[in-house]
């Protein structure tokens, strides 16, 4: 027996937030070439133009916006816009997220702005008869964050440093997902969460600038390098697919094994 139907999306519509560069960029393209068509958001409408064009380029069907997920309003109107522009709403990939310093636009992005797209998208993928929700938490969602960069600074500096308000909003994201999925589970919809390590992305550039440090980061994985997009991109369509149809409310490390350390 074949597997490839239980990864198959054909005739599915997946909204990706975060879809202009990244993992969520990397996500679209992967739905895509499952079969899904993608709506492609973010805040930066260029970037997610620039992937809705690459997904039609390739042969599949996409479409793009302009999202802000701290605008609980945007989110719930980008799900309509999302029906309205391809036709359906199964799949919502909720991934945009910052990695900065400011305490609260942190937890506005990557806590809030997963919550809304959960309230507003469960609600819908219920009442359309089900789907499936993934978000991106982090291994900083599971545990404290190691960090060369902090590692001999004072504790105050140490906490700050190793980015409290990203550790407090990522522990959220796998909260919600855990409560959603059972909020949700006999409604048909099924709520997960991936869990990078450290991937080569736009966030970790300024860790990437210096090989020694890289080299410092890579080591706090057992296999010794840091993780590729389309690494997290085949863990989120498989959460998404009917391959997953018993898997709800788990957060996934995809960490090269930096969780088991």
């Amino acid at each position: 027996m074949s597997l490839s139907p239980v990864i198959d999306l054909t005739d599915k519509v997946a909204l990706v937030t975060g879809a202009g560069s990244g993992i969520g960029r990397a996500s679209a393209l992967r739905y895509a070439q499952a079969g899904a068509s993608v709506m492609c958001a973010d805040i930066d409408a260029d970037g997610a133009k620039v992937t809705a064009e690459s997904i039609r380029v390739d042969g599949g069907e996409a479409a793009s916006l302009q999202l802000d997920v701290t605008d609980e309003t945007a989110v719930e109107k980008s799900l309509q816009q999302t029906i309205d522009a391809l036709g359906g709403f199964d799949i919502l990939f909720n991934n945009a997220g910052v990695g900065g310093h400011d305490y609260q636009q942190t937890l506005e992005v990557n806590q809030n702005g997963v919550y809304y797209g959960l309230k507003h998208g469960s609600a819908l993928l219920a009442e359309r008869g089900g789907g499936a929700i993934v978000n991106t938490a982090s291994i900083a969602g599971l545990q404290g964050l190691v960090s060369p960069l902090t590692a001999n600074m004072p504790a105050a500096a140490m906490i700050e440093g190793g980015g409290i308000a990203y550790i407090a909003s990522k522990h959220a994201v796998v909260g919600m997902t855990a409560q959603y999925a059972i909020a949700f589970g006999e409604r048909g919809v099924r709520v997960n969460a991936v869990a990078p390590g450290y991937i080569e992305t736009p966030m970790t550039e300024m860790l990437r600038e210096d090989l020694q440090i890289q080299h410092e980061y890579e080591q706090l994985h057992p296999m010794a390098r840091l993780g590729q997009p389309d690494e997290i991109a085949t863990a989120v369509v498989f959460l998404s697919s009917p391959a997953a149809s018993f898997i709800t409310g788990h957060t996934l490390p995809v960490d090269g094994g930096y969780s088991c350390r």
